[in-house]
């Protein structure tokens, strides 16, 4: 009688052990998916940012930005002040 009693506990305690193991993974689980989604939407957050910054920084959004803001804009080295002719036979250092 106290086998069946020990044998009786002692599957019922493995019982609610395996129950409380089921449901810290059932946990876990959840934990782990919302994780996830807050790393999709922080992802799909930096795309959307990267895409305006392509959008804002396109050359044709530079060029109409200085032209509407009447922006005098110097380039950062002085123009060649002749361009080179390749069928021409003066020496032309800007050529080289």
């Amino acid at each position: 009688m106290l086998k069946l009693l020990l044998g009786l506990f002692t599957a019922v305690f493995l019982a609610v052990l395996v129950l409380h193991l089921r449901q810290q993974k059932l946990e876990l689980n959840h934990q782990a998916n919302q994780l996830h989604n807050q790393i999709e939407a922080q992802q799909a957050r930096l795309w959307n940012q990267q895409l305006q910054i392509a959008v804002f920084t396109a050359p044709n959004a530079i060029a109409k930005t200085v032209d509407t803001h009447d922006l005098r804009m110097v380039p950062r080295s002085p123009l060649p002040a002749l361009p080179a002719n390749w069928s021409d036979g003066n020496h032309n250092p800007d050529a080289e």
